[in-house]
């Protein structure tokens, strides 16, 4: 059911184009609150127009890459602008490449620690005056199954991930003083775009694989029997940011369905 709990509040949620970003947004955006969708894609303008449109509270989108620290400062300083504070900041920017050890770059790496990793510390640090106005700032990190246990063919990935988590820790003793909560959120199998690639490269260095078989078979051994949606990941993440959730600080919680247990 559909509350005004977030009316007044200003979320930022990265990577929010499309896929779980906009899941997220638009699901904060269906609660009252006033919502800034950031993605490098020049799309996201036309898509926060269109989220405006049909949302109580204002929702803008704009460009902005995550591992530019320029890019970052201009759009927290436009934000500032806007709406005077951050509530919540939602750092769900994220990349993925799949390959062999051998043939895996350095290129690859540093672009998918450069997005996954750095972009959340680019974020937290130029949303942190914003969220010192608020009276209840949560920051909401994008994590992984990948940041309990890494796989095959992405240790890249993994280790965004793990990175990902040792940020939230820091930063939750840190701001914690300011009465600024700090989590992450670690989803498992969602069904979005990255998800067909994921099937498509792991299913041809996994095996002969047809496209969608290596992931139906993922998905059967999930114990609650489903992917996830971006409504399961969104569920979790207007929890944390609400105010029942004033006590959580610190902590990576699975949204997988059962698939880590930890």
């Amino acid at each position: 059911m559909t509350t005004t709990r977030f009316v007044d509040q200003v979320v930022v949620v990265t990577g929010a184009g499309r896929g779980l970003g906009l899941g997220i947004a638009s699901r904060f955006a269906g609660e009252g609150a006033s919502v800034v969708l950031l993605d490098r894609d020049a799309g996201v303008v036309e898509v926060a127009a269109e989220l405006d449109g049909r949302s109580a509270g204002a929702v803008h989108g704009a460009v902005c890459d995550v591992t530019d620290e320029a890019q970052v400062a201009a759009c927290f300083a436009d934000v500032d602008d806007r709406h005077g504070r951050v509530d919540v900041l939602v750092n769900n920017a994220g990349t993925i490449t799949i390959s062999t050890f051998e043939e895996l770059t350095l290129e690859a790496w540093n672009q998918v620690l450069s997005v996954n990793t750095t972009g959340a510390f680019l974020c937290a640090k130029a949303a942190l005056p914003l969220l010192r106005r608020s009276a209840s700032g949560r920051i909401l990190n994008a994590a992984s199954g990948q940041a309990r246990q890494g796989f095959i063919y992405t240790p890249h990935y993994a280790a965004s991930k793990f990175g990902v988590v040792g940020l939230t820790q820091s930063l939750a003793k840190e701001l914690a003083k300011d009465g600024i909560t700090v989590n992450a959120y670690c989803p498992g199998i969602v069904d979005t775009d990255m998800w067909d690639y994921n099937d498509r490269e792991w299913g041809r260095l996994l095996g002969d694989y047809a496209p969608g078989e290596l992931m139906a078979e993922w998905v059967a051994a999930i114990p609650l029997g489903r992917a996830g949606t971006s409504d399961d990941v969104a569920d979790l993440l207007l929890f944390l940011a609400s105010r029942q959730a004033g006590y959580i600080t610190g902590q990576s919680i699975n949204v997988d369905g059962g698939m880590f247990m930890s």
